[in-house]
């Protein structure tokens, strides 16, 4: 790592008006203010074809999970953000990480995410704010050898949470919400210093 920590940031859904899209974008602020060099994706400039073992032995690495992988391996930090499906996380999240978590002859398994430093966040329009999606992500992102620090924030009753601007209402969820981009980046700092 040179002098700035890299961190990628993404919300784990594909919608247009996504609550998580710009919760995450508020801790990319954050970490930008904190000296991050931050590479915001979307899921939606990524899609691809849902897992199947007998597409990958025929086909391969979809391309679009090669270019995930590359921009992965390029940085140390993830700012993740994850609405909350029936109770678990999004079909685009989970097919994003089994494609990525796939190995790649010439390369260790899970290259792209082994040394990687997660924060999690999210935001639903229900009373409990994503909390349940939070909770799994924690030991499926350690299973694939990313630590997750134990900073987090969820946002309830997300449809009304927002501003016009995508800052949120609250100033304290808004401070908090910065400060998880701000708390990566010091700590991937200490951690490479």
């Amino acid at each position: 790592m040179a002098d700035k920590p890299k961190i990628i940031a993404f919300a784990g859904s594909t919608r247009t008006g996504s609550y998580n899209k710009l919760l995450v974008k508020i801790a990319v602020e954050g970490a930008r203010e904190a000296g991050a060099d931050v590479t915001y994706i979307d899921l939606r400039d990524y899609p691809m074809p849902i897992y199947d073992g007998d597409l990958e032995e025929k086909e391969g690495l979809p391309a679009n999970a090669r270019k995930l992988k590359d921009i992965f391996l390029q940085n140390q930090g993830l700012l993740i953000a994850s609405p909350e499906n029936n109770g678990s996380m999004t079909a685009v999240f989970k097919n994003t990480i089994d494609w990525l978590s796939r190995p790649v002859k010439g390369y260790p398994p899970l290259e792209c995410f082994v040394n990687k430093y997660a924060i999690l966040m999210g935001a639903s329009i229900g009373y409990w704010g994503a909390i349940r999606v939070l909770i799994q992500l924690r030991p499926m992102l350690s299973h694939i050898k990313v630590t997750v620090l134990p900073e987090q924030v969820n946002i309830p009753m997300a449809e009304s949470a927002f501003e016009n601007d995508g800052s949120l209402k609250d100033k304290k969820h808004h401070a908090a919400t910065k400060g998880l981009g701000k708390k990566l980046t010091e700590f991937l700092k200490m951690i490479n210093s």
